[in-house]
């Protein structure tokens, strides 16, 4: 069984004026990040490998789960592929992961994580939300076989929010 977790980015600042890879994320975007994670972390799940855009907002948000959930960073990597707004390349990465790795964590944008969780996911979902987690899982051996999962879970941090 193969599962993928996808995680949009958190709420990032468009103040700076930078290029949209080198946003930043803003201070919600943080606090969300920790909150998701944590919850997430109480599932206990064991992360083969992490995946994220190297867009700094992506980028940051990865950190902060991987530092919550205590995964090592020699589990992590960074995919140009997952720098994606239409969810082609995200699919294709997807598609092409490694198999020995069955629990597979990615970072990355919308409308590419909506898309991709519409496609794979048995629940239509509106918007992935900014630090919105979608936990999808596939009755499948290989990667490149993944079609319709199951899915498992939404996290929408508003939900988790005192």
């Amino acid at each position: 069984m193969k599962q993928l977790i996808l995680v949009r980015h958190g709420k990032s600042s468009w103040k700076y004026g930078v290029e949209d890879r080198d946003r930043p994320l803003k201070e919600i975007g943080i606090q969300d990040a920790h909150r998701v994670s944590h919850h997430f972390g109480k599932s206990g799940f064991k992360i083969n490998a992490v995946y994220s855009s190297p867009g700094i907002r992506a980028l940051h948000t990865c950190v902060i789960f991987l530092r919550n959930l205590r995964i090592s960073y020699s589990d992590f990597s960074l995919s140009d592929e997952l720098y994606d707004f239409s969810g082609n390349d995200v699919m294709e990465f997807v598609k092409n992961l490694p198999d020995q790795q069955q629990v597979v964590m990615i970072f990355g944008h919308n409308h590419a994580f909506t898309e991709v969780a519409n496609i794979l996911g048995d629940v239509y979902i509106d918007n992935v939300p900014t630090t919105g987690l979608v936990h999808l899982s596939f009755n499948v051996t290989r990667w490149k076989d993944i079609q319709k999962g199951k899915t498992e879970e939404v996290v929408r941090p508003k939900d988790l929010r005192i």
